[in-house]
């Protein structure tokens, strides 16, 4: 039986895994903590603008079933906030189990708690993984035919220290599980680190607080419609801090003049981070407590500092048998994006085991042409200080510009099929 390891159980490993087993390989998934799902774990928003037209794509080529699991786990659907539209939320306490289950069920074999140490090289490809586990001290060796680097680019807390404001205590949580560790680092790969004017990197785009640290009145409102925007007054106002999140697509003048809140089952802020002094002077936020990361009053995780060079296939370069998605896969930002790329990937290294053709996604489909365009794009400096997501930012008004944008699964469905990719990630 073909040998897939994952490493890296974010939600775009979970999709690598998930594919390639559907494919008929072992899948080994890696995880360094004790969850799955990353940043996953304190996200939530799914299908807001081109993400409905990327997820509804997914779905017709096949590999949709880690969106329709979701999909059964929404605290709130079709709901708008500022430059968003049809944005559902999912649980985040509910969903790591929900997606664990589903992994389990289609054969992928989960090692939590066990992170990579080494590489073992033979001839430009990766024969083996050296794995230690945390709980018993152990380091195992995994054989390979292909493997796949999803350990996303945030962290190690040196990082953060040195281009943030410090461990801001996160759900990745490096002082508990040590740092990330990139096997595409550990095969020789010089990997990409992106910069805009003088901040390496990106701050997470959002914080959470303890719903009940909030006022009564916010918190009805909040999980009654799933939204709340409260006005600041100017001198809170966060300006200066837009151009430092990750998320570009919500770095609109909305989110530096107002507080805006998403019921994800913790309160999300739609910010990188907000001194807790300045928030609990704001009306109704007078016992505001931060939930994650813990410190998120001063500062927030550090991401993009280690992007895999790659092609379209995603297949890393330098490398016979590595595959690389999510964020790893370059400056992509989101859930959505990260299990596109997930799937791909697993798909592809898959492919590569069985000595067959990788597949490349035509650019007539919003996914396809991500990959390409973002790959493409990373070879400028200019390319390399931006982000990119079907959301919103320079990715969405491209998506649009080029008549890749859809809300009707059916019109989605039809452009996936004349595009001659429906259903390919069904192919056993």
């Amino acid at each position: 039986m073909m040998q897939v390891i994952i490493v890296g159980g974010g939600w775009a490993g979970c999709a690598a895994a998930l594919q390639a087993a559907k494919m008929g390989a072992h899948a080994t998934l890696l995880e360094r903590t004790d969850m799955l799902l990353g940043t996953g774990l304190v996200g939530g928003i799914m299908r807001n603008n081109g993400r409905f037209t990327a997820t509804e794509e997914l779905i017709a080529m096949g590999g949709g079933e880690i969106f329709q699991t979701i999909d059964t786990n929404y605290l709130h659907k079709n709901i708008q906030f500022p430059g968003h539209d049809h944005a559902s939320l999912y649980n985040v306490a509910t969903m790591e189990p929900i997606i664990k289950k589903l992994l389990l069920k289609a054969g992928v074999e989960i090692l939590c708690q066990t992170r990579v140490t080494d590489a073992e090289m033979e001839d430009k490809a990766i024969r083996a993984v050296l794995a230690k586990n945390r709980e018993t001290g152990e380091t195992v060796k995994l054989e390979g035919d292909a493997f796949i680097d999803t350990t996303g680019t945030a962290g190690p807390m040196a990082n953060c220290t040195k281009y943030g404001k410090g461990c801001a205590m996160c759900v990745l949580r490096c002082h508990s599980f040590g740092g990330r560790v990139s096997l595409a680092a550990k095969a020789g790969v010089q990997e990409m680190i992106c910069k805009r004017g003088d901040q390496t990197g990106a701050f997470s785009g959002s914080c959470k607080l303890f719903k009940e640290s909030l006022a009564p009145e916010i918190l009805e409102t909040l999980n009654t419609n799933g939204v709340v925007v409260v006005p600041l007054p100017k001198d809170k106002a966060l300006t200066g801090k837009l151009a430092i999140k990750a998320c570009q697509q919500y770095a609109l003048p909305e989110f530096a003049n107002s507080i805006i809140l998403l019921d994800t089952g913790h309160a999300k802020l739609m910010t990188s981070f907000f001194p807790l002094d300045m928030l609990r002077q704001v009306p109704g936020f007078e016992t505001a407590r931060f939930e994650d990361p813990y410190s998120g009053g001063i500062g927030n995780s550090v991401r993009y500092m280690g992007m895999s060079p790659r092609d379209d296939s995603l297949k890393v370069k330098g490398v016979l048998n590595l595959f690389c998605g999510g964020e790893k896969a370059g400056l992509l930002v989101g859930h959505t994006e990260a299990i596109c790329t997930g799937v791909l990937a697993g798909h592809n290294a898959v492919k590569y085991a069985q000595g067959k053709d990788l597949l490349i996604l035509p650019e007539a489909t919003a996914i396809g042409d991500a990959v390409r365009h973002v790959r493409k794009s990373m070879q400028t400096e200019k390319g390399m200080s931006l982000k990119y997501t079907f959301s919103g930012s320079v990715f969405f008004e491209r998506m649009k510009e080029k008549g890749l944008y859809s809300k009707d699964p059916q019109t989605i469905a039809k452009r996936v099929n004349e595009a001659g990719v429906s259903g390919v990630f069904n192919q056993k």
